[in-house]
């Protein structure tokens, strides 16, 4: 365990007004004794053999100890010296301490008895005391280490969910560079077509001539488009990306939809969609269907029989909003099937990326989500 230190400006205050008030009225009590140099002397020294307790607690300790055999003015330094071995170092060490301190004080009242009280109530006092603060250190060192350990272990779980939250959204960041990957080779593929077109017709007609060119046109720009979004997306080299199918949009709603009630999910879908020939753009077609996907898997699996409400709106222009809601499972339902609580951290980087806004939280019984996303004219 990691070796406690005190705040030393607080520690020394602390010390200096406790050791030093009771060694003061220790020696105000011995006042005309026959020994009141040997005190006077004896009190001084256990005062810096406290302070240096801070910082070598079993040295100061000690010296504590030895100082008691002599006076009783030393019995302050010498007991807090025993708490502080009990609370920075192994029980063994505390525990010898602890013995030479009841050794000292026995022989400090065979040489100088208390005429206040008997030698065996003395030495009953002695040793409860010592007892007392041994177990007091040693619970104070116990709690600390636990302290200690469960401080040790949230950091570390602090530190493990970041990486895997990292590494979810890189590998969200890899998938959807791999999806405009095939997205941009099947436009360059269509500008390729109609190139070809051509230059192998140069004897078609004007008009022919002309919508051939909007087209390449129109894909051009649509492929530098995704292009931008690529290299913003790639990180790091990828050499090899994999062949993978082009990934559904919000036109395959209906068929997520159909899949989902035939499955048995309670499902009140209201588009308030206004498409006045400005189609949402291909990415962003992709994050809804995403979006709508993410939600009603959550449902499905966190609050089983219960009804979904979907609602799509929006215009071009303004922006597209996704709002799904489905009532909480009664408290102590557990989900269909485990989950690892990072596909919506992947969903919010991936709307992100698409320059909207995702928000969940539980609201009035209900789970709510909701992403909105740009919608250019």
């Amino acid at each position: 365990m990691k070796k406690i230190r005190p705040s030393y400006p607080i520690a020394v205050t602390g010390v200096v007004l406790a050791v030093g008030g009771l060694s003061g009225l220790t020696l105000w009590s011995q006042a005309g004794g026959p020994w009141w140099g040997l005190d006077v002397v004896v009190a001084a020294v256990s005062l810096v053999a406290a302070l240096a307790q801070l910082w070598w607690p079993a040295s100061g300790a000690l010296a504590a100890t030895l100082l008691a055999t002599l006076s009783p003015v030393a019995t302050a330094a010498a007991t807090m010296g025993a708490l502080q071995v009990a609370q920075r170092r192994r029980f063994p060490v505390a525990a010898a301490v602890a013995a030479g301190g009841v050794a000292a004080h026995v022989v400090q009242g065979l040489w100088r008895p208390n005429s206040g009280i008997s030698q065996q109530w003395w030495l009953l006092l002695i040793c409860a005391s010592y007892g007392a603060l041994l177990g007091w250190g040693a619970l104070a060192r116990s709690r600390r280490a636990l302290l200690c350990s469960l401080h040790e272990r949230a950091n570390r779980a602090e530190a493990e969910q970041g990486r895997r939250v990292a590494e979810a959204r890189m590998a969200e960041r890899r998938q959807l560079a791999r999806e405009m990957h095939d997205v941009l080779a099947h436009r360059l593929s269509l500008v390729a077509t109609h190139a070809g077109a051509l230059e192998y017709r140069p004897d078609s007609s004007p008009e022919q001539l002309a919508r051939a060119a909007g087209v390449i046109r129109t894909g051009v720009h649509q492929a530098l488009e995704e292009l931008r979004q690529v290299i913003s997306l790639l990180h790091e080299q990828d050499d090899q990306l994999d062949e993978l199918a082009l990934q559904p949009v919000l036109a395959d709603l209906p068929g997520l939809i159909a899949d989902a009630r035939e499955a048995g999910q309670e499902i009140r879908l209201r588009e308030e969609v206004t498409d006045d020939d400005g189609a949402l753009p291909q990415a962003a077609s992709r994050t809804a269907y995403r979006v709508v996907q993410e939600g009603l898997t959550n449902a499905r699996k966190h609050a089983p029989s219960r009804p979904v409400d979907v609602l799509l709106r929006g215009t071009p222009g303004t922006s597209l909003l996704i709002d799904i809601r489905n009532p909480l499972a009664p408290a102590g339902t557990a989900p269909l099937a485990p989950g690892s609580g990072l596909g919506l951290v992947g969903l919010t980087e991936r709307v992100r990326l698409a320059g909207g806004q995702l928000d969940h939280h539980h609201s009035e019984g209900e789970f709510r989500l909701q992403a909105r996303l740009p919608w250019p004219a």
